[in-house]
């Protein structure tokens, strides 16, 4: 069952945002990717955008820069970061700020589907989120 919820993922390195576009769409979502903030931002997915999925370490704007950024600008868009280099003190600022979940790469799939779910809940942080 396709949901309509739109998914969007955005991380600068094309494999792992086919991959994370093709599991989520496997969980049933809808899913839009894009290489960078930038073009997440300029894009006419943004107010559509249910959850997002975003890389930490980007060039131009990082996943955090950009959760603050939609903040900022009012969107209440529950936000998972995933990071190759995970950072306890990245991680914590990013959770006080209302990240739902911050994961390491190679994200599991069981806790995406988790993070993803709770997102769209509530947008209310799950705990068991390393």
């Amino acid at each position: 069952m396709l949901h309509r919820t739109l998914i969007s993922v955005v991380d600068d390195d094309q494999p792992h945002r086919e991959s994370m576009r093709k599991l989520i769409m496997l969980l049933g979502y809808t899913v839009e990717a894009f290489s960078s903030a930038a073009d997440f931002l300029a894009s006419r997915a943004l107010p559509e955008t249910a959850c997002l999925v975003t890389d930490v370490n980007m060039p131009g704007m990082t996943g955090v820069e950009l959760h603050r950024r939609l903040v900022d600008a009012g969107y209440a868009i529950p936000t998972i970061l995933v990071t190759a280099y995970p950072d306890e003190v990245v991680r914590d600022q990013a959770l006080k700020d209302g990240v739902v979940c911050y994961l390491s790469k190679p994200v599991d799939d069981d806790i995406l589907e988790r993070c993803v779910r709770s997102a769209l809940r509530s947008g209310t942080p799950i705990e068991d989120n390393s």
